[in-house]
C-alpha cells in the first residue's frame, strides 16, 4: 500500500472539503452558484458536486473550523476579501484542520 504525502492529503482531502464548506455556507446565504464559483476561483460544476455533497464532504471540522469558514463566507460576501487574500485565508483554515488530531488527516494520524 502507497502511503500519501502530506501535499497530496491536502490536495485530495483537505482542500476540497474546505472548499465544499465555503461553498455550502455562501449558497446557505442566497448566493447563486454560479457568483460562489467566481468567488472562490472554481468552476460551476465544481460548486455543484460541492453542494450536493457528491465531492469534498469526507472530513468533519470541528465548531472553531466551521466558524472560521463561516467568516470567510461572510467576508467573501461583503467584499472583504479580495482575490489575493482568499488563499491565505484557505491555507489558515487548513492549518487549524491539520492540527486537528480529531480529524485524522495529520501525517502522524496518516502514518506518514
Amino acid at each position: 500500500m502507497q502511503m500519501k504525502s502530506p501535499c497530496e492529503l491536502i490536495v485530495w482531502d483537505i482542500l476540497p472539503s474546505i472548499r465544499a464548506a465555503t461553498a455550502e455556507e455562501l449558497v446557505k446565504r442566497g448566493i447563486s452558484q454560479k457568483e460562489v464559483s467566481k468567488m472562490l476561483g472554481i468552476t460551476p460544476p465544481a460548486v455543484s458536486q460541492y453542494v450536493s455533497k457528491k465531492r469534498g464532504y469526507n472530513i468533519e471540522f470541528r465548531e472553531d473550523i466551521r466558524q472560521s469558514i463561516g467568516m470567510l463566507a461572510d467576508d467573501l460576501i461583503e467584499e472583504r476579501v479580495k482575490d489575493i487574500e482568499l488563499v491565505p485565508r484557505i491555507c489558515q483554515i487548513c492549518r487549524m484542520l491539520q492540527d486537528d488530531e480529531a480529524a485524522c488527516i495529520s501525517t502522524k494520524c496518516k502514518g506518514l
